[in-house]
């Protein structure tokens, strides 16, 4: 059997965790009439708590891997344990009502309702109605869907994104302690993906899953992974270490081909928006005086105003020669509004800053409310930083 794989570090302690420890001991995976093993002799320990993100190339083994944690491809050999308990002889349908599952489209039910397509597990284990039902409430809520308004809608009503938030919100109903994700955001477009990312990231802080990723896109590993497992054929784990260190120190040159080029891009993936100064503006309410927000924008030094709904949402940011020809705070949303979390990373707010043909973007926090605005001058200066630091 080959040697554990450990990760160099644990969980910081100040962190919630509800999730459970996994170790993998020897597995593999052969399948009739193929000479190599799909998957061969892996030995993997994931702390509890952690994010684990799996990547390599299409074949390598990793979404096999992945499915072989709930049983979804049985094992030929190796041993699987979640916490202290083997699970590998454990029954199959059981073991998967423990564990969250999240695939590509989020994996709905087309015939259900949102409310429904959440609420399966839960039935399945016998809650009654009441518990149920707050249950489903509260997870919509967690994911960013106003239950009121997506509780009774069917899958065919929702954008890309939305299914994917449902199919998120299902996989966490009945608390399960491990979360696997095969590629969830494979299937929508890059802003949306950003978002999903961020809410993630959110959910993630909240409630300290074990989560197990896996992704084509090595910078959607750096920035939502604690760990990357960097597979090669066969699910051989080449390296296994944070994002920083795989990034400063490839293992082999095989690790440093799979990274690419960009690698002083690549160091804004590991910088979040929240860790860098951002530039506090001047607001207005809809519906009150535009006058008023005119003289407060001017008196600021500003030249526009972020306007917020009635929950402190960003929803535009006109200039102010736009905003002195109305009466009052217009309440229309701007859909092509840039607006990235604090959670985001720099990498992002630069491509969000690049697709919306702006010099900056507007930063939300915790219920989306807002938190400032990042500059492209703050980006450039923190790029010129990056490259100080490779350099010396």
């Amino acid at each position: 059997m080959s040697e554990t794989t450990t990760p160099a570090t644990a969980t910081p302690p100040d962190r919630r965790v509800s999730g459970v420890s996994i170790r993998l001991d020897g597995v593999t995976k052969r399948y009739p009439g193929q000479d190599r093993p799909a998957v061969d002799d892996v030995s993997l320990e994931i702390p509890a708590g952690e994010t684990v993100m799996f990547v390599g190339p299409s074949g390598c083994g990793k979404t096999t891997l992945l499915k072989m944690l709930n049983r979804l491809i049985e094992p030929t050999s190796g041993r699987i344990h979640l916490g202290d308990e083997d699970v590998t002889d454990q029954d199959p349908d059981r073991l998967r009502r423990r564990i969250g599952y999240v695939i590509q489209a989020g994996g709905l039910f087309p015939h259900m309702t949102v409310g429904t397509n959440v609420a399966l597990v839960p039935r399945m284990l016998g809650w009654d109605k009441r518990r149920t039902a707050t249950r489903v409430d509260e997870l919509l809520d967690l994911v960013g869907l106003d239950p009121a308004v997506y509780r009774d809608r069917y899958p065919r009503e929702l954008s890309g994104g939305q299914q994917q938030r449902v199919g998120v919100a299902r996989a966490l109903a009945a608390d399960p302690p491990v979360l696997l994700m095969d590629e969830p955001f494979g299937a929508v477009d890059p802003v949306t993906r950003l978002r999903l990312q961020d809410e993630l990231l959110r959910i993630q802080e909240e409630l300290g899953k074990t989560i197990v990723f896996v992704t084509h896109d090595f910078d959607e590993a750096v920035k939502l992974g604690d760990r990357i497992v960097v597979f090669d054929v066969g699910a051989r784990v080449v390296q296994y270490d944070t994002p920083e260190a795989i990034l400063a120190n490839p293992a082999e040159e095989y690790v440093a081909d799979f990274v690419g080029a960009g690698a002083t891009l690549k160091q804004l993936t590991l910088t979040r928006v929240g860790d860098v100064e951002l530039r506090q503006v001047t607001t207005a309410v809809v519906g009150t005086d535009s006058a008023q927000a005119v003289a407060a924008v001017r008196s600021a030094g500003h030249d526009f105003v972020v306007v917020l709904d009635e929950r402190g949402r960003p929803i535009s940011w006109p200039t102010l020669a736009e905003l002195t020809r109305t009466t009052t705070v217009p309440a229309a949303v701007d859909e092509r509004l840039p607006v990235v979390d604090l959670r985001s990373t720099l990498n992002d707010a630069l491509d969000t800053m690049l697709a919306a043909s702006q010099g900056g973007v507007v930063v939300t926090g915790r219920r989306e409310a807002l938190a400032g605005v990042l500059m492209v001058e703050s980006v450039m200066a923190a790029i010129q930083r990056s490259r100080a630091e490779v350099a010396g």
